[in-house]
């Protein structure tokens, strides 16, 4: 027991130090954990790690898709409803489809059965990946909400996929009829359970006397209820996290009224979503020797020429979906004329974008050993194999390039939105002008008998003549990007010496411990306005 916790604290103490290693270097963390977990992995006296799927389902998985979930603007993906569909269904079964009849034609003894368990394998793109590749870059902002929105539906659509797949192998048998009836079942059922368990999850928050930290466990609970209430019933409960991380995002402002507890969800789910995402990439590099055991010299060669083949073909399939996917419907259809045109530029960076991940990983690892005649699995290992070079080579060479390419191409931002900047002054003073209109058509007559409220409302107004101040700030048309980057580092440096000033007061306990957490926490929220990427 002690061996193996020290074990887990070694690999994350590992973990750890090699994201900021990656940070150093400039490179998105999953492409690096992976690179060196299968470094690793090579090493003589390394043990051998085995991914359970078990384990990245049932731990891994709820949690990362309820965080994409929560933070998926509900707006934005209504708004991308369209290429979204396309790309999380449409996509993913085209891929399905065409690797199902290459991978028959190209592997002796692969069945088509077995071409589109492979399909299903290799289709669904991880999200973060993507990203996490993507953040910091000048991406507009649709392209992020295209790809979050597909990331949290491919996986559903690709494991369904799977599902049919593998009991046509199992069985002997496949009906389509029979698998497009199931397949909305399974899905839309999923849906119900997701809606189900969210409105129950709903009702706890807002109508019992939770506490901040009640309300940050039970979201952490809230992921692995919907998913295995779907399973338990055989439906998707990939669709039902999603469908239930949509429905609490949307309605957290009337359950989560307390900024403590906002905060204190944001700090728990920021480190649990870290852990994990470190923990899925490093494993995924580390299970290498686990796959290629029991292959021969000459199949694990053969397995690597497949593997290629089909990654190349993979990414290919990709580009030859989203151009025609972008573009024919706005011929078809005069609605989608009057839209913005895609350009050439978006539907590149998403189709660059299409890093395959954990998913598929978790997926190949559970086929099953034997058949229900007792006989093994055919192609088990080469399947294995060829899924851990498709994504060993969308991930790595897909990832490392893609920051290149955004560059290259300079997109202008075609989000008809103000700045975030902007945005949060603009929303400020709206909020504090109700407020001033609040006090003086009720309690107009109070503000001069009440010092509280007298000072709240000179507070108030003082707030709101800064914060139109730095509204005009933001509108400066004159202001370069080199300016307005050296002006966040004069903050940054600002918010450094007042945090310096801030633990000096606690040393000479002239204030209190509150009121000093109190300003740090001030100070932490300015910073955050600076550092917005927190999830």
């Amino acid at each position: 027991m002690h061996h193996n916790l020290l074990l887990i604290l070694a690999l994350l103490f590992s973990v750890f130090m090699m994201v900021m290693v990656a940070k150093k270097m400039k490179i998105a963390y999953p492409i690096f954990l992976v690179l060196a977990g299968l470094i690793i992995s090579l090493l003589p006296g390394i043990p051998e790690i085995e991914l359970d799927p078990e384990l990245v389902f049932l731990i891994f998985l709820p949690p990362l898709l309820y965080e994409a979930a929560w933070y998926t603007s509900w707006n934005d993906f209504w708004k991308w409803k369209r290429p979204i569909a396309l790309l999380a269904f449409g996509l993913v079964f085209a891929t399905s489809l065409i690797i199902a009849y290459l991978s028959q034609a190209l592997i002796p003894g692969f069945t088509l059965a077995l071409g589109f368990l492979l399909g299903g394998i290799v289709s669904p793109p991880d999200a973060v990946a993507a990203t996490t590749v993507l953040k910091g870059l000048p991406v507009p902002k649709r392209i992020i909400s295209i790809l979050e929105g597909e990331s949290l539906v491919n996986d559903a659509s690709s494991l369904i996929v799977f599902r049919f797949a593998l009991a046509a192998i199992l069985t002997g048998s496949f009906s389509m009829h029979e698998a497009t009836g199931q397949f909305f079942l399974v899905a839309g059922m999923g849906i119900v359970v997701g809606l189900i368990g969210a409105g129950i999850m709903y009702v706890i928050h807002r109508y019992l006397p939770t506490t901040s930290a009640i309300d940050a466990a039970l979201t952490i609970m809230t992921p692995y209820i919907l998913y295995l209430g779907a399973e338990q019933f055989h439906f998707s409960g990939v669709m039902a996290v999603v469908t239930g991380g949509l429905f609490i995002s949307y309605r957290s402002h009337e359950i989560f009224k307390n900024g403590n507890t906002r905060l204190n969800m944001l700090g728990v789910w920021t480190t649990v979503i870290f852990v994990m995402n470190a923990m899925v990439f490093i494993l995924i590099g580390l299970s290498l020797p686990s796959i290629i055991r029991g292959l021969e010299e000459a199949s694990l060669i053969q397995g690597i020429k497949y593997g290629v083949i089909i990654s190349a073909v993979v990414i290919a399939i990709r580009f030859l979906w989203i151009y025609p996917a972008a573009f024919v419907p706005r011929w078809l259809f005069k609605s989608v004329r009057k839209e913005q045109s895609p350009g050439w530029k978006g539907p590149l960076v998403i189709g660059w974008a299409g890093m395959r991940g954990v998913v598929s990983l978790a997926t190949a690892l559970s086929i099953p050993f034997v058949m229900d005649d007792g006989s093994p699995f055919p192609h088990r290992n080469l399947i294995l194999l060829i899924t851990f070079i498709v994504i060993f080579i969308t991930l790595v060479v897909q990832g490392l390039t893609l920051p290149f390419i955004v560059r290259k191409l300079n997109m202008p931002s075609m989000d008809v939105v103000l700045p975030q900047e902007q945005q949060e002054a603009q929303i400020q003073i709206r909020l504090n002008r109700l407020a001033l209109n609040h006090i003086h058509s009720q309690y107009g007559d109070m503000i001069g008998k009440s010092n509280l409220l007298k000072n709240y409302h000179a507070q108030i107004s003082i707030e709101t003549e800064n914060t139109e101040n730095q509204l005009d700030l933001l509108e400066c048309n004159n202001c370069t990007t080199q300016e307005i980057d050296k002006f966040a580092e004069i903050l940054k440096e600002i918010y450094a010496k007042q945090r310096i000033d801030i633990f000096q007061m606690r040393r000479e306990k002239y204030y209190d411990d509150e009121e000093i957490r109190k300003a740090e926490l001030q100070l932490d929220l300015n910073d955050l306005k600076l550092n917005p990427n927190f999830h």
